[in-house]
């Protein structure tokens, strides 16, 4: 045998000795390191790899969100995980600017009414992201 099918062995083996419950991986694929959950019911949330020292959320196994609960950032996209896309999608919240239900761009109303009309040719409703049609009227989510 090769040393490095000795060396997935061992890693394999050592793994087996760790209980299923408490093993866990490093949420960041170039990474991936076998780690032990050992808070013994402690509300740990953001914790840090030893091995690549970058932050994720011990709660959902995930890269750090801060800012957002787990169920919304398991929501998001692959695409839409990433730091610079949090921080968009934080000023996004805080100037208020709608998605297009259709291509997800932001939009930004300005003034008028709500009948936006996307750069992908999509109509919605501003207030609530529903299909702009001519029966929609009434809304009152600004």
């Amino acid at each position: 045998m090769t040393r490095k099918v000795i060396d997935l062995w061992e890693d394999a083996l050592c793994e087996e000795v760790i209980n299923a419950s408490q093993r866990f991986y490093c949420p960041f694929k170039d990474c991936s390191a076998l780690l032990i959950d050992d808070n013994e019911g402690e509300a740990i949330i953001e914790s840090e790899c030893p091995f690549c020292h970058r932050l994720f959320c011990a709660r959902c196994s995930a890269p750090w969100h801060s800012g957002i609960e787990c169920d919304e950032f398991q929501r998001l996209n692959e695409d839409e995980r990433g730091r610079e896309d949090l921080l968009l999608r934080e000023l996004a919240i805080d100037k208020k600017w709608s998605r297009c239900t259709q291509c997800k761009f932001y939009v930004e109303r300005t003034d008028g009414c709500p009948h936006m009309i996307c750069r992908c040719g999509f109509e919605f409703c501003y207030g609530c992201g529903e299909k702009w049609s001519g029966t929609h009227g009434g809304c009152t989510r600004e």
